[in-house]
């Protein structure tokens, strides 16, 4: 595929200083200077380097989402899809620019080298007739320093008009579909990662989640617990296992008000040929085990003020 990641997000909000103080207790790690022309606060991973940029707006909303490319021919094939969309396009170094009419998100698809990650450890498990792991201690019990995510994963999209947002993001941008959620949701990919973005129906347009690869289950507790020691206000939903990308989750919410998830052990769809995108049906295909999620997942108690304010300024 011409795309090949999910490079960057930039998160506007209300207090850029109390948000970003919650990023580094997540394991984020603040790039100093780096935002300096924007005022903001940045944010890289062990494996990628920047990809969260926090700035200053009146109400918590996703700006920009920045996706890699392979070369300056996939820019122009993006930039005529585009066109042919109606969407604006402004061509830059190395890159395009361009505007999500509905949410007003912008996107930059960008000229950028593939990312290679360092292979982590695979986790050691005991199993019934099955010792992997003799006359030792698990490795997770000596973890004691904090929890780095690896890389962005996903973010995910709440839209009053989720049919001409998928439109945009599939037949402008390229992202392919990998999954659906009949009448609610879709879950794109311009990666192998089974989603990078995911589209769902709700009231107004808001950013529900960004979500953030973790090494291994433990690394999901371990991130979880430490944030919620220093405040269990944080909690969201979790420990546990969705169906739609079978990846492990907990979700935590940040000061503003959005969604953030520890996860890992996510499918991947390395030859899209052999990816059959399946349509699920209502809430089934949300989680295979844990606790039932809130309904303040769904609904986020603060959409009738973001319904409110949607019309301000932006």
């Amino acid at each position: 595929m011409a795309l090949h990641a999910l490079q960057s997000v930039t998160v506007g909000v209300p207090d850029p200083a109390a948000t970003a103080a919650f990023y580094r207790e997540f394991g984020l790690q603040p790039l100093p200077g780096a935002s300096s022309t924007t005022g903001g606060h940045a944010f890289g991973t062990a494996d990628v380097g920047e990809q969260l940029r926090i700035v200053a707006a009146p109400r918590r909303r996703l700006l920009e989402l920045v996706v890699g490319a392979d070369d300056a021919d996939d820019l122009a094939r993006v930039a005529t899809a585009l066109g042919r969309l109606g969407a604006p396009v402004r061509p830059a170094a190395d890159a395009l620019h361009t505007v999500e009419q509905v949410t007003g998100t912008q996107v930059t698809v960008r000229v950028a080298p593939r990312l290679l990650q360092p292979a982590a450890p695979a986790p050691v498990y005991n199993g019934p007739g099955r010792i992997e792991r003799a006359t030792e201690r698990a490795d997770v019990v000596h973890r004691s320093g904090p929890v780095r995510p690896r890389k962005l994963g996903h973010c995910v999209l709440g839209t009053s008009e989720p049919e001409t947002v998928r439109r945009f993001f599939v037949e402008g941008i390229g992202f392919k579909v990998s999954d659906e959620v009949k009448d609610a949701a879709v879950f794109l990919r311009c990666s192998t990662d089974h989603h990078n973005l995911l589209i769902h129906r709700a009231p107004v347009d808001f950013l529900h989640h960004t979500s953030w690869q973790v090494e291994d289950a433990d690394e999901v507790g371990r991130g979880a617990m430490q944030l919620l020691e220093a405040d269990p206000n944080r909690h969201v939903w979790g420990f546990g296992r969705h169906c739609i990308g079978a990846n492990f989750f907990w979700y935590l919410r940040d000061p503003a008000g959005n969604f953030v998830e520890y996860y890992s052990d996510m499918d991947t769809v390395v030859d899209d040929a052999l990816w059959s995108p399946q349509v699920w049906e209502g809430a089934k295909g949300l989680y295979l085990w844990g606790p039932p999620p809130p309904p303040s997942f769904l609904h986020p108690e603060d959409l009738a003020e973001l319904m409110t304010g949607a019309h301000g300024p932006t």
